[in-house]
């Protein structure tokens, strides 16, 4: 199993135990352009363990996460040409049968 990759405001349901990878896959908006930084935003009560990125995709790895609590992420980039963006993932996290 790989990283999980992401998709514009996606949202993404993780299990309050599971320790994974998120990605989000900036290629086709770089549009030969490259990732010069990356930045995450991630709110209190779920965990940020580390996060790295290369010339095209952003990658966090998150932890732990509150039962029945949605998390709001955001991704902020910054281009080698200084063209900013960001990216918003929701991470709803459940035991299993949580809806």
């Amino acid at each position: 199993m790989g990283n999980i990759r992401v998709t514009d405001m996606a949202s993404i349901v993780k299990h309050p135990s599971a320790y994974l990878d998120y990605e989000i896959d900036w290629t086709l908006w770089l549009d030969g352009d490259t990732l010069a930084t990356c930045e995450w935003d991630v709110p209190a009560g779920i965990t940020k363990e580390t996060s790295v990125y290369n010339t095209n995709v952003a990658t966090i790895w998150l932890s732990g996460g509150t039962d029945m609590v949605n998390y709001t992420l955001l991704n902020r980039i910054t281009t080698t040409l200084g063209r900013i963006e960001c990216k918003e993932i929701i991470i709803k996290v459940r035991t299993l049968g949580g809806s």
